[in-house]
């Protein structure tokens, strides 16, 4: 939507689950939750591998760890938990491993861990959720209890 500032965290999360050229991360089969392939990640998105890719929009534009402008995965998860995401754990507070069912794209080639993450206001199909995801910062928790509404912060004249 025209109102979501292109360059924040939700919005370029939602350019690469939506795009095919990232298979780290992906919808959940519901297509209400985010499937993250962390070794996989590390590799593509957050420079831990040789290979450099283009950015989400597929231009070309900026290489794959100017993306979230971080090269650690604890970090990535900071920015899932400040937007309001919770991790979905499996039986008995499990990790998510390939073999549990998650759908299409399971076999990556991942031998590592894959994460589940949700958010009510990240949802496939439908990017008008996306002006209700608000950064927690503690100014905006404080409105927030207050019962007040928290404005996103609206594109600069530079990124419309």
């Amino acid at each position: 939507p025209p109102s979501i500032n292109r360059s924040n965290f939700p919005a370029k999360l939602w350019r690469l689950v939506n795009s095919s050229q990232f298979p780290s991360i992906r919808w959940d089969p519901r297509g209400e939750g985010l499937i993250v392939d962390q070794p996989l990640f590390e590799r593509e998105l957050l420079g831990a591998g040789q290979g450099q890719a283009s950015g989400p929009a597929g231009d070309g534009a900026a290489g794959a760890t100017d993306i979230f402008k971080t090269k650690n995965f604890t970090s990535f998860i900071r920015q899932l938990n400040l937007y309001g995401f919770r991790k979905v754990v499996g039986p008995a507070g499990s990790v998510v491993g390939p073999s549990m069912g998650l759908g299409a794209g399971d076999s990556s080639g991942s031998s590592g861990p894959l994460h589940h993450f949700h958010n009510p206001h990240f949802r496939r199909d439908q990017p008008n959720l996306l002006v209700n995801m608000k950064r927690l910062t503690s100014a905006n928790k404080a409105k927030l209890a207050a019962g007040l509404e928290v404005a996103s912060r609206p594109p600069n004249r530079f990124q419309r």
